[in-house]
């Protein structure tokens, strides 16, 4: 047994690694299945990596403060696996966050790994899992939510979940190709949004099966409902709202409470998490309105092609009935702009509990930028996307860079001083160094070379959350954005948008920001990206290391790292081999 010295400094349960060989009588919380298989979409057929044979995969639910234990088997024949717990990787073993090449080894076909994740009180709310290998994450996901130690702060009396996500007729392979080919070929439109598996393209009355139906939610009269909206598409940015319902109260981002701030009306891009209070009328305010079926329209936005659908808001009274057919003009109406959605308006539930830094130790502008030949109005050869001129996607290294640190030390770490002089990045190996206790204001600058186009990139961040300082329209103005901030404590997140203000403009110049304060507190390996699915395959993705070897390796020494070093080491499992795994959290 090894006791970590680092969880006795921070002032935490002391944290000892036990090895264990989980054999048929370990107790698991969940166990999900991956599998390629051919699935019912939109009414269509499409060959999907899905989870337990179900797009989305099964909802999961844990509880703060105990540790649980998720196996996820490959049943896959030709691809490899790997499952991000999105919002709480802070919260995983090491090795554990589900990063293929950068904290850990994919699980390959015919395997299994056995996640270990610890929320910590504090922690509720919202979250989803999904695959972080290629195209997979289209279809292999699933909500989990945190639940409550105690009562949630918020009074309400039932519980939604719509996980919102994309639909293509083209499988993952060929979007990929062409995403990757050169001349550059794309992925192709959008087909549908998909809520919960539906996606409301056709009437209860119409639709051949329930993938093309309204997906519904029922209701009583004078009651509170959570609903908690999730974005996992592909590339959507949904824009959403009720039917007769213009109050919607929301009170959590990404795992955050909030402070009340009323709506009437959700934006929710990929890797995002909103919680919403909805008030359903009274059977009098019923009765006025003549109805008991309300309209949920949702619509894209921010890319060139449109398309919507519905979902019901179905109050359960006697006589009530359904509608059969899908209404022929929208009964909501919804705003073409998102930009100024919730910007500067939320702040923490508990305000005395955050530790908000006011100042920076370092700033550090990271640009993006698209890397290939444009000429008239395409790509005539293959195209990327780089950040500070740094394109980087899964398929790169040879070796995930934890286990190169494990493996050779401080050789692995990149050069502070050679990133510095370099836009935060070591030319050596690709990463993006911080030191620990350093606090740093990372700006996001939306730029468009060598295309006139402007895009909204959804930005995620690994390891724990950041405080989110807004955004605005041209380049970062520090001293201008102090003002914003003024009497304002923002809330963490760890997803947000940096947004086009345009939708082209005067090529190689700046048209909208984005900026987050990180204080660097944990050592370890970690992403930082932009959540588009096809923006990740093109290289949109930045590799950072927190801390220096030591930092990193001192946790948790050898042996109890032993097993997660190699491709298909000890740690995980097969029809013959019971894996040997470290429990690296206490098991209450």
């Amino acid at each position: 047994m090894f006791c970590s010295l680092k969880s006795l400094l921070l002032f935490v349960s002391l944290s000892c690694a036990t090895r264990h060989v989980h054999d048929s009588s370990f107790a698991l919380n969940y166990v999900l299945r991956a599998t390629a298989e051919n699935v019912s979409i939109d009414c269509e057929s499409r060959y999907s990596v899905v989870i337990n044979g179900s797009d989305p995969g099964p909802t999961i639910h844990l509880r703060e403060g105990a540790t649980h234990w998720i196996r996820v088997f490959n049943d896959m024949v030709d691809q490899n696996l790997t499952i991000h717990w999105h919002g709480l990787s802070q919260r995983t073993a090491p090795f554990s966050d589900g990063t293929p090449q950068v904290a850990q080894w994919p699980i390959a076909p015919g395997h299994f790994f056995d996640y270990e994740i610890r929320p910590e009180i504090g922690d509720a709310g919202t979250y989803f899992y999904h695959s972080h290998v290629g195209y997979q994450a289209i279809s292999a996901h699933g909500t989990l939510i945190v639940d409550d130690y105690k009562q949630p702060p918020y009074d309400y009396d039932g519980d939604f979940a719509l996980l919102m996500g994309d639909y293509y007729n083209k499988t993952d392979e060929e979007i990929v190709s062409g995403l990757t080919a050169d001349p550059f070929g794309g992925a192709g439109p959008v087909h549908a949004i998909v809520v919960n598996g539906q996606t409301g393209h056709a009437g209860l009355g119409d639709a051949k099966n329930p993938s093309c139906a309204p997906h519904m939610l029922t209701v009583l009269p004078n009651k509170v409902y959570r609903l908690r909206f999730i974005g996992a598409g592909a590339k959507t940015i949904v824009t959403l709202g009720i039917e007769n319902h213009t109050s919607l109260v929301v009170i959590e981002a990404d795992g955050t409470y909030s402070k009340p701030f009323t709506t009437d009306h959700v934006n929710v891009a990929p890797g995002q998490r909103f919680s919403v209070l909805l008030h359903t009328m009274s059977e009098a305010d019923l009765r006025k309105t003549n109805k008991t079926s309300f309209w949920i329209r949702y619509e894209n936005r921010e890319r060139r092609q449109d398309w919507s659908g519905y979902a019901l808001l179905q109050y359960q009274l006697p006589g009530a009935e359904t509608p059969q057919s899908l209404p022929f003009t929208s009964p909501v109406v919804l705003p073409m702009t998102v930009y100024d959605w919730l910007e500067y308006a939320l702040e923490p539930l508990d305000s005395s509990k955050d530790d908000f830094p006011r100042h920076s130790t370092r700033t550090l502008k990271i640009r993006f930028t698209q890397q290939g030949i444009w000429e008239g109005s395409k790509f005539t050869s293959g195209a990327k996307w780089a950040l500070n001129n740094n394109s980087w996607t899964e398929y790169l290294p040879q070796t995930p860079y934890l286990i190169d640190v494990y493996t050779k030390g401080q050789s692995a770490i990149p050069s502070y001083e050679a990133a510095i002089s370099n836009d935060g990045w070591d030319p050596a190996n690709q990463l993006f160094p911080a030191r620990i206790g350093e606090i740093i204001d990372i700006i996001w600058e939306n730029s468009n070379i060598p295309t006139p186009q402007y895009h909204t990139h959804p930005l995620h961040v690994h390891g724990g959350h950041v405080w989110d300082l807004g955004s605005g329209n041209g380049t970062y103005d520090a001293v201008a954005n102090e003002k914003n901030l003024a009497g304002f404590i923002p809330i963490k997140r760890d997803t947000t948008l940096l947004y086009r203000y345009s939708s082209q403009g005067v090529a190689n110049s700046t048209a909208g920001w984005r900026a987050w304060r990180l204080k660097v507190e944990d050592a370890g390996v970690l992403l930082m990206h932009c959540h588009s699915l096809q923006h990740m395959i093109m290289g949109m993705q930045t590799v950072w290391v927190m801390g220096n070897a030591s930092q990193i390796t001192d946790t948790y020494p050898q042996p109890y790292v032993s097993g997660y070093l190699e491709f298909g080491g000890s740690a995980y499992g097969n029809a013959t081999h019971d894996p040997l795994v470290t429990h690296f959290f206490p098991e209450t």
